[in-house]
């Protein structure tokens, strides 16, 4: 069984990879598109040196605080839209307004405030918060009436309200907005890096291999970027999963 589900996800992967090569080929121009055996021989010697995973940790670290706290500030945003007219009517058009501008805009605005340094956790938390602050309210707003009104008959504790009706409710919504959070966040951040040129970044990195026009080191380092986000969206929902079955 695990055998058959293997061959599935490998088959096409390997089916791509070879279009890929016969493409690059094709091409016979390393410039304009490097083949995958060049892109995994440039990601090989990337990986044997330091400054490269030094670039890999910032990013990561970054991006990683950008999200957990813009996964906070959209669910507890959320839920106060939820509980109150009053919050929903003020935060609601904020969210839309982030959610709207291009990514570009603010990276340039808070490049002119903040500097390039922390760049990344910025935007990623502010291309976050509306993912899960729209969840969390579409969350809210379906879940039964007649639960919430039992609640109050029995005069049920908001913690307990929180983690016995909002919490089963929400987890779907949560877990969609989550997953897309993560690969958002990651090309957000990234691109966030390039624009503002922080040392030791991934971001610096892919601007550094486009302008010595090193292409295949440009595809090793989104090929980097892409595994991070698969791995870290993978490891979001075994946690997530071992929390509900606790």
């Amino acid at each position: 069984m695990k055998k058959t589900v293997f061959l599935k996800k490998a088959i096409p992967v390997l089916f791509w990879l070879l279009v890929w090569q016969l493409i690059a080929m094709i091409v016979h121009n390393k410039i304009l598109l490097a083949g995958p055996v060049e892109t995994l021989s440039a990601l090989i010697g990337l990986a044997f040196t330091v400054d490269f995973w030094i670039s890999v940790g910032n990013s990561l670290l970054r991006i990683l605080l950008g999200f957990v706290c813009g996964v906070a500030g959209g669910v507890l945003c959320g839920y106060a839209a939820g509980r109150s007219s009053i919050a929903k009517a003020f935060l609601t058009p904020l969210f839309q307004t982030f959610r709207s501008v291009p990514v570009a805009s603010f990276v340039i605005l808070l490049l002119i405030w903040f500097g390039n340094r922390n760049i990344s956790v910025l935007i990623t938390m502010i291309v976050t918060m509306p993912i899960l602050y729209h969840s969390t309210l579409e969350g809210m707003e379906a879940t039964d009436e007649k639960l919430l009104e039992m609640c109050k008959v029995y005069r049920v504790g908001e913690k307990n309200r929180i983690r016995y009706v909002y919490l089963p409710q929400l987890y779907p919504f949560l877990t969609a907005a989550l997953k897309l959070s993560v690969g958002m966040s990651f090309k957000s951040g990234v691109a966030a890096e390039v624009i503002g040129q922080p040392l030791h970044t991934m971001g610096n990195g892919l601007y550094l291999a486009k302008i010595y026009l090193e292409t295949a080191e440009l595809f090793a380092w989104t090929l980097t970027i892409v595994v991070l986000a698969a791995v870290c969206e993978k490891l979001l929902m075994l946690v997530l999963l071992r929390g509900t079955k606790e």
